[in-house]
């Protein structure tokens, strides 16, 4: 842990888990490494501190009494909120992960898991908020159906452009080959492209006008 202190400090993190021990224990492992960290046992007051601050990253547990994990990951979805979201559960199964990605999870995470883990995921989950804001994909941002896409499917989506296979691109993001086969179907769906290489098409396509345009 540490070695990316200098990239994080009091960039806002929102902790929502209805287990004391947890939050705690979130708390000061995400201090230590120079955010901003809030907690939350409920989306009530969660949805309370995210009228007046924005978080560049959420953990959010699925299993929370009232208002679901699940209920608020497609609110936040509904709402755009831009944070990246990790979702975290103590009952975890394949199902589960690739609904909570569906709704715009960034990753899923099971629990116990260590704190090296869950810093190292934060930080990429930040890195991805970044990205995002700057709204680029590598060169890519205006392709037809950006908008649809979460911030996971476009960091998915640079890897693609790339040319990584799923191992590739997961090694690189920090996450499975099948999580990443499940964003790429995803991303196909989302923009109507028939297989691998029509997707490139859809990316490159708005890109290359654009160069000749400007060299024009």
């Amino acid at each position: 842990m540490g070695q990316l202190l200098s990239f994080v400090p009091d960039i806002p993190v929102f902790i929502v888990d209805d287990d004391p021990s947890v939050r705690e224990t979130l708390v000061l492992v995400l201090k230590i490494e120079g955010y901003a960290v809030q907690s939350f046992g409920d989306g009530a007051s969660f949805f309370e501190a995210v009228r007046s601050a924005s978080p560049a990253c959420v953990i959010l547990d699925l299993h929370l009494p009232g208002e679901s994990g699940f209920d608020i990951l497609r609110r936040l979805v509904a709402e755009r909120a831009a944070a990246s979201i990790l979702v975290i559960s103590g009952v975890a199964d394949i199902a589960t992960a690739v609904e909570a990605m569906k709704y715009g999870a960034l990753d899923f995470l099971e629990k116990p898991f260590s704190s090296d883990t869950i810093v190292d995921r934060v930080h990429a989950a930040v890195k991805v908020w970044r990205e995002a804001r700057g709204g680029e994909i590598d060169g890519f941002a205006h392709f037809p159906g950006r908008h649809l896409l979460t911030c996971r499917e476009r960091e998915v989506l640079s890897q693609v452009a790339k040319g990584a296979s799923n191992k590739e691109a997961g090694r690189r993001l920090g996450i499975s080959p099948r999580t990443v086969e499940v964003h790429r179907a995803r991303i196909m769906d989302k923009l109507g492209a028939k297989n691998a290489a029509d997707l490139i098409r859809i990316v490159l396509s708005e890109a290359s006008a654009r160069r000749r345009l400007s060299a024009s």
